[in-house]
């Protein structure tokens, strides 16, 4: 962070498309990663949000699961080892929200997902304030222009104030755990969290 002009890389998937789930914020398990493609299985065509849950499937867990699983875009569920869960949304409904992200056009998402976005995080905090500039990037040209200590028209030709996802961190590089076990019995290793080269 930059005199209130936030420049580190995050998790863009977590931010911007996770709150089109419509789980409340302040549910007691909150995803460890958020992806949008599965390396090997989904590409970025496929309009897939991945959410990676490490925790024990315990009572608690099994509780929550529901907002998971009863979500009217649950598509499908992995267990990727005993204490780490992988479920998949399909984001179909949100093609041009999903299009937009891809290529880093926060400022393009529908009026209606914008407004789940900003309800999700709120009014108040830093959080809030960046996700709010980000999503209407135009209001806060000239702050970011100051801050940033560029003249206006860079930061005009640019428009968006927060850089495209990476989309290598944006994978999922993780085998199933029901795929290495057979690969282990038929004397074949694979090391589950290396990502391929």
């Amino acid at each position: 962070m930059s005199n209130g002009v936030y420049t580190d890389y995050f998790q863009k998937s977590k931010v911007f498309l996770y709150p089109l789930l419509r789980i409340k914020k302040n549910v007691p398990f909150t995803p460890a990663e958020t992806y949008i493609c599965w390396d090997g299985v989904y590409d970025v065509n496929d309009f897939k949000f991945l959410c990676v849950y490490n925790t024990e499937m315990d009572e608690k867990f099994k509780s929550f699961e529901s907002n998971l699983k009863g979500n009217v875009l649950f598509e499908e569920y992995h267990k990727l080892s005993d204490d780490t869960h992988l479920y998949i949304f399909d984001f179909t409904p949100f093609k041009r929200d999903f299009d937009s992200f891809v290529k880093g056009k926060y400022s393009k998402f529908t009026k209606i997902s914008k407004d789940t976005i900003e309800e999700f995080f709120g009014n108040n905090g830093k959080i809030a304030s960046f996700v709010t500039a980000f999503l209407f990037p135009d209001i806060y040209h000239a702050e970011y222009a100051k801050a940033l200590n560029v003249p206006m028209n860079v930061i005009e030709s640019v428009y968006e104030l927060c850089n495209k996802p990476d989309l290598d961190k944006e994978t999922l590089y993780e085998k199933l755990s029901e795929v290495v076990d057979l690969l282990n019995e038929v004397g074949i290793s694979l090391n589950q969290n290396t990502k391929p080269t």
